[in-house]
């Protein structure tokens, strides 16, 4: 395999907060001499998260071998999963926003027509469905763990429930209509049966929820989430090392 140099499109910030938190794992479980120095170890991990290398790729351009490759993002993927804010964490911070912004999206997998649970039917193809909330700004708070595509239920993760008990406002698309509690949702019909008042809602409410695509590319900029081809129960773990990311490069 042929090997060149190459950049990585993520903040410093980010790298020393990955490398600080592997060096502080290596001490706490007491880790020998390794291939890779943490500082390396890091940089290998945001490679396979934002680039979307496979293993023996980054087992290429780090002289070392693909299992070790493998062993070594999985270790720093579980590092940062474990980091990741909770619901309960999520609604501490959005108590002190105006509102919140509710949403999901379908991150794609690699599965085949048999996969049934997996397949989105209004995407119209193979996936893991993700709910995020949002600030006002559009910044990125929270993300649920991945359910199987043909599951489109947000109470499978008790937001709204938690959002009611805050008592916090939560803006959200016509998907989540009927979910009751403080989602609001656009008023539903069609454009033309619609009163002023209503389409003048609908407006202004679309223009609160358009901040909320900011978080999707966000995630989408971690090319590894474009397409995934790793078992279905690594997701959630990769989805919550990646917000963990992004959080500290916030800060």
């Amino acid at each position: 395999m042929l090997v060149y140099p190459s950049g990585v499109d993520v903040s410093s910030s980010a790298l020393r907060f990955l490398s600080a938190r592997l060096r502080q794992h290596r001490r706490a479980i007491g880790s020998r001499w390794r291939r890779l120095n943490p500082g390396r170890q890091a940089l290998l991990a945001l490679a396979h998260l934002r680039m979307g290398h496979t293993y023996a790729q980054l087992a290429a351009g780090f002289g070392i071998g693909t299992t070790t490759a493998y062993r070594y993002a999985t270790e720093a993927v579980e590092l940062l999963a474990g980091l990741a804010p909770t619901l309960a964490d999520a609604i501490r911070v959005a108590s002190t926003k105006a509102f919140v912004i509710l949403d999901g999206t379908l991150l794609p997998i690699d599965r085949i027509a048999a996969d049934r649970p997996f397949y989105s039917g209004k995407h119209k193809k193979h996936g893991m469905n993700l709910q995020v909330l949002t600030d006002p700004f559009g910044r990125l708070l929270w993300a649920s763990p991945a359910l199987p595509g043909a599951v489109h239920d947000v109470r499978e993760h008790g937001i709204v429930d938690a959002l009611a008990a805050a008592d916090i406002t939560c803006w959200a698309d016509k998907a989540y209509r009927g979910s009751g509690g403080n989602v609001r949702t656009p008023y539903w019909g069609r454009w033309e049966t619609l009163s002023a008042g209503q389409k003048a809602v609908n407006r202004s409410h679309a223009k609160i929820r358009a901040l909320v695509e900011q978080a999707m590319a966000t995630l989408k900029a971690w090319r590894l989430l474009r397409r995934l081809r790793c078992s279905t129960t690594r997701i959630t773990s990769l989805v919550q090392a990646v917000l963990v990311l992004h959080l500290a490069s916030s800060e």
